[in-house]
């Protein structure tokens, strides 16, 4: 049995929309490029053609990847989950307590994660220090960098 992936209905909905996109006038695209690289000429010397092909493999690929991800995806309703304890899609305010510094970060499946939004993954260093833990509980995270704690301010 593969791995489930958690996603929010949101992004969901973005694969979902990705994946019809990419299957219907997407694959017709990538079939007119090569069509058109076909009529060049010989195809053993046309590099546009090969750059076409090659295209086109990626592209089956990334539509291969989506209906894999969504075959396997589970949605989570953010209702359904506890409200004192950190959890996957709560948001959570925490301190470094070396730098003293506060981060507010979202928890998010690995396919979701993005650092620059503020969006950590529950499988990270920093995800899986902060699971279930409550309001003023310390999380002992081993990060690439060391020990890092973490005292957790506000779940939302």
């Amino acid at each position: 049995m593969q791995d489930i992936v958690y996603l929010s209905q949101d992004r969901l909905i973005e694969l979902e929309k990705e994946l019809v996109e990419m299957k219907s006038s997407g694959r017709k695209e990538i079939a007119g490029k090569i069509a058109e690289a076909r009529a060049h000429g010989d195809l053993s010397e046309n590099a546009e053609y090969d750059a076409a092909k090659e295209a086109q493999g990626l592209f089956e690929l990334r539509i291969h990847k989506l209906e894999s991800l969504l075959a396997k995806t589970k949605v989570i309703d953010p209702a359904s989950m506890p409200k004192d304890k950190v959890h996957i899609l709560a948001k959570v305010r925490i301190k470094n307590l070396k730098t003293m510094k506060e981060i507010v970060y979202q928890i998010v499946s690995n396919e979701e994660a993005n650092l620059e939004q503020g969006r950590i993954s529950i499988s990270s260093p920093v995800g899986q220090g902060l699971l279930n833990k409550s309001v003023g509980e310390i999380a002992v995270v081993n990060a690439p960098a060391g020990i890092i704690k973490f005292e957790v301010l506000e779940i939302s």
